[in-house]
């Protein structure tokens, strides 16, 4: 099973993590599943940015992009070139290294 390592988040995840997750799930259920309290305000739809991740290491084995998420990805705070909505990212085999960024765009945080 690959495992989730999550780089230190303020408020997210103060010591930082790691999870595994099944294949086949996406980086968002993976940390939802695991306590990690990502924003997701869409409820996972790909209609929104709040669930916006770094992908630091394993970036090319998770599945391609499709048009929607790259056309969203362009509103997501701190957007870099190995960006993804983790809700749209689906883990395949290779272990990864993601990074929450700091903000979102949301002005207040959803409580799910």
């Amino acid at each position: 099973m690959p495992v989730i390592k999550i780089l230190p988040h303020a408020e997210l995840c103060p010591q930082g993590g790691e999870i595994s997750a099944p294949r086949g799930t996406t980086i968002c259920e993976a940390l939802l599943d695991n306590g990690i309290a990502i924003e997701h305000a869409c409820d996972m739809s790909c209609a929104c940015t709040t669930c916006h991740v770094i992908v630091r290491e394993g970036f090319r084995s998770l599945s391609e992009m499709e048009e929607g998420e790259e056309d969203l990805l362009d509103r997501a705070w701190g957007l870099e070139p190995n960006s993804r909505l983790s809700c749209q990212a689906i883990v395949a085999d290779a272990d990864l290294l993601i990074e929450i960024p700091k903000y979102t765009i949301n002005h207040a945080r959803e409580n799910h």
